[in-house]
């Protein structure tokens, strides 16, 4: 009967020390688990440095829905994505060649480049998915949202150029060198670009 009781009060002790083990090791753990996850803080390796000399002169802010659809006869895999991007335009300045300028007196004569499209890229903060669906024998593609990305972009460049982004474009960048060189005391003409 002692030796039943002992053998008890050791089980209910190495029980009670057991959860006081348990909660301790909780305890110190607790405050880190809430915390997400763990950023691993590596290099960052610079791999090229480029001299640029665009003058960006047009920021177009476009929006576009693209639905994209992957349907067989056994079900379909579709996304609805609403971009939101940004095509900017300008123009070259290294293209101009010194034979594109001429200077006599206090007037310089220009013949700038063609302007172009220098960026296209998608809000990531404003673009979302609103409806993804996948039927019920497909099995979920992952590439198609990245694919419905892409072609927003390549609309979104189109849609830009459409609307006269190379215009605009070129009429700004006259007027920005308009501005710079009339602060100079230079009078200033364009001619036709190439």
């Amino acid at each position: 009967m002692l030796k039943t009781r002992l053998i008890i009060v050791g089980l209910v002790l190495a029980i009670a020390a057991g959860l006081s083990l348990f909660v301790a090791l909780l305890w110190v753990r607790l405050p880190g688990m809430n915390a997400g996850p763990k950023i691993q803080n590596t290099a960052t390796i610079l791999q090229q440095v480029q001299t640029l000399s665009d003058l960006v002169t047009v920021k177009y802010v476009l929006e576009k829905v693209v639905i994209l659809e992957d349907i067989k006869w056994y079900g379909e895999n579709r996304v609805l994505l609403v971009a939101h991007g940004i095509v900017k335009a300008g123009v070259d300045l290294q293209e101009i060649k010194p034979e594109d300028v001429r200077v006599s007196d206090k007037k310089v004569t220009i013949k700038l480049p063609r302007a172009k499209i220098t960026d296209v890229y998608l809000d990531e903060q404003k673009t979302r998915v609103v409806d993804r669906t996948t039927g019920l024998l497909r099995s979920f593609d992952k590439d198609l949202e990245q694919n419905a990305r892409l072609q927003a972009v390549n609309d979104l460049k189109t849609a830009a150029r459409y609307n006269g982004i190379y215009e605009d474009a070129a009429e700004r960048a006259r007027l920005q060198l308009a501005s710079l060189l009339h602060q100079l005391g230079l009078e200033i003409e364009f001619v036709k670009g190439k």
